[in-house]
């Protein structure tokens, strides 16, 4: 796990779509995984830019959401294929038949979760997954006790994570229970994977996942054992970081070839 603290939200974003762009550039039809969130709008804002631009391209991009929202009606704004049709998709020149999420309105829940994992499959896996993290250190909707094996399912959300919801809903009674997420497992299958998170009130979950156990408590910890994962922080989220100066001088020292 590779640990980069950056001094803002901006440096934050473009540090990430440049790791996205250079994908690109060298897999035209790259495998990204798309998250839903606070954390990667500015990501989005500024591959946007690039597109738009006429720098990047993302006509043969395949793109897998992470999650949905179960019980939502199809339309719904804050369901999550709403929000990233909204807030990216629908602001670049990729194919929307070639962008899917696992399917909270299915009548068979456990078989569209089934048909989820094998359209992953069949695109040949994920090469670089946004991920943002709860403040409970939860992945996708991977809800602390979640199996570090899990695949695509239906899991049910803890309260904290419905409260810190709320503020895209109407009422906390406007959020639904239950999700469909990638299992940890699923996430762990992509080959990339760069995780974001800003402001004090995730510290405590990100000193957790960092430099706490690998444990089905915290979801996030999970990342220990990922061959490829990057972690982008603010300085008030890697605030409770033990090693900050060291990953710091890391940081600044690595040799520009290496990329992130």
């Amino acid at each position: 796990m590779e640990v980069v603290i950056l001094p803002d939200q901006s440096a934050i974003a473009a540090v990430a779509a440049d790791a996205i762009e250079a994908l690109i550039r060298r897999k035209p039809a790259a495998v990204l995984g798309l998250a839903t969130g606070s954390s990667p709008l500015g990501v989005y804002d500024e591959l946007v830019k690039r597109c738009q631009s006429g720098g990047l391209s993302f006509a043969d991009v395949v793109g897998f959401a992470l999650d949905e929202y179960v019980g939502l009606p199809v339309g719904h704004r804050q369901s999550y294929r709403e929000v990233i049709r909204r807030e990216f998709t629908d602001r670049i020149n990729i194919d929307p038949a070639k962008v899917q999420g696992p399917d909270g309105a299915a009548g068979d829940i456990p078989a569209a979760c089934a048909a989820f994992e094998e359209a992953l499959r069949a695109a040949g896996g994920v090469d670089l997954q946004l991920l943002g993290v709860g403040t409970d250190g939860h992945i996708g909707f991977n809800e602390p006790g979640s199996s570090l094996a899990s695949r695509t399912r239906i899991k049910s959300l803890v309260d904290q994570t419905r409260r810190d919801n709320s503020r895209f809903f109407d009422s906390l009674d406007d959020v639904p229970h239950h999700v469909v997420t990638q299992g940890l497992g699923t996430i762990m299958d992509a080959r990339h994977i760069v995780l974001i998170a800003t402001g004090a009130q995730k510290a405590r979950a990100v000193h957790d996942f960092v430099e706490g156990p690998v444990a089905a408590i915290c979801a996030a910890s999970v990342l220990q054992l990922h061959p490829h994962a990057t972690v982008l922080l603010d300085e008030a989220a890697a605030s409770g970081l033990k090693l900050a100066d060291y990953y710091r001088h890391t940081y600044a020292n690595k040799p520009a070839w290496q990329g992130i």
